[in-house]
């Protein structure tokens, strides 16, 4: 039988990434006291091909701060540009897309949807490829929270 070791680390690793994209909980910030929140459940980010310069990040963004807020914008180190983005089908049975304009609101208690056909964080100019289950920093930003920082998985396979 061959030495276990290499696939033990293996399993570790994969187990890792399972728990990290189940589900990942931000504090407004560290001061905060009263243990407000936003949620982001399954995310994770990718493209569609291993030489492009754009990727997509999906995920359930829940609100539990007490507040009504506006997710208006993010950034990350690994694209020159993120955009909330919509994907919206049309008539004749094409694809739209485009940046969704005032951001999205988020109501205290809610949840929003980005996902595949849908509402998402579109990475524009990516400063070099994805590696499957790297782990990147995304900054949300919100229109009464501020900064919100998350960390979101690159899964290639989804």
């Amino acid at each position: 039988m061959k030495n276990p070791k290499p696939m033990m680390g293996v399993v570790v690793l994969i187990a890792l990434a399972a728990v990290v994209m189940a589900v990942v909980t931000v504090k407004i910030s560290p001061l905060d006291q009263n243990n407000a929140a936003f949620s982001v459940e399954q995310p994770y980010l990718r493209n569609d091909q291993a030489d492009a310069t754009l990727a997509r990040a999906f995920f359930v963004l829940g609100n539990q701060t007490g507040k009504e807020d506006r997710l208006i914008g993010a950034e990350s180190d690994v694209a020159e540009m993120v955009e909330l983005h919509s994907e919206t089908k049309v008539a004749d049975g094409g694809v739209e897309m485009g940046e969704i304009e005032g951001g999205v609101a988020l109501a205290d208690g809610e949840s929003h949807v980005f996902g595949p056909s849908g509402d998402h964080l579109m990475f524009f100019g990516l400063t070099g490829p994805l590696v499957q289950g790297q782990l990147v920093p995304v900054t949300l930003k919100f229109e009464v929270a501020g900064d919100v920082e998350i960390v979101v998985p690159v899964d290639q396979t989804r």
